[in-house]
């Protein structure tokens, strides 16, 4: 299968998911994701794209407190298995609502990491972009058998 066409095919499962009420499949995920330098254990499902990938959703939660004084936040993780060439896309919601899109590269050793701002300095006034509880999905390609590989 072409890699523009699989990659579509990824970015249009990634909307239909994100907009959907429920999640279907969920159980926990036995990799960790580091937000902040605190570790999170993800709730997982694994959507098939073919005999040999998936798509491999996580939903972990988020938190940003408010007396937050540092500007960034990250997603950081490795990811076991994972297909070269495949970005990882990570959305973040408020409540039910998509607030934050993006795509980081995936390391040879499986490794990625995406920074965020999370507070804005602008003229000396500080103002928060993120404020309270936030679900951070994140989808990531990876084989289904790595084993089986050729």
């Amino acid at each position: 299968m072409n890699k523009v066409i699989l990659f579509s095919s990824i970015l249009a499962l990634t909307f239909v998911f994100a907009f959907s009420t429920g999640s279907a499949f969920a159980h926990p995920h036995t990799g960790q994701v580091l937000i902040n330098g605190h570790t999170h254990e993800p709730q997982t499902e694994i959507i098939p794209l073919s005999g040999n990938i998936a798509l491999e959703k996580s939903t972990v939660f988020f938190h940003s407190p408010e007396e937050n004084s540092l500007p960034w936040a990250f997603v950081e993780g490795k990811i076991a298995n994972h297909v070269e060439g495949y970005p990882v896309i990570i959305q973040i919601f408020k409540e039910n609502d998509a607030i934050h899109f993006a795509q980081t590269n995936v390391e040879q050793d499986g490794g990625y990491e995406y920074k965020f701002r999370v507070l804005n300095s602008e003229n000396g006034v500080t103002s928060k972009i993120f404020d309270g509880d936030y679900l951070v999905k994140i989808f990531k390609v990876v084989y289904l058998n790595p084993g089986n590989l050729i």
